[in-house]
């Protein structure tokens, strides 16, 4: 199985998930994972196990920001 490049639009929604889970998980955890998805939109390929990375992106962009962090 070979890599598949990843369109555009993957690699914004894996950017934006990245920036937005250090306000959704203030501290060490947030910064790990967007260290970890800004990892994944440099690298810029779909690899065989990336179903659980862009599970972790939906999450991220689907889960709600606390009302003092959404300012």
């Amino acid at each position: 199985m070979s890599p598949v490049p990843m369109d555009h639009h993957e690699k914004m929604r894996l950017r934006a998930a990245a920036f937005r889970v250090t306000r959704l998980y203030p501290g060490p955890v947030g910064e790990v994972l967007s260290r970890e998805l800004l990892t994944w939109e440099e690298f810029g390929y779909r690899l065989g196990g990336g179903q659980l990375v862009m599970q972790l992106v939906d999450h991220v962009l689907k889960t709600p920001l606390a009302q003092s962090d959404a300012a």
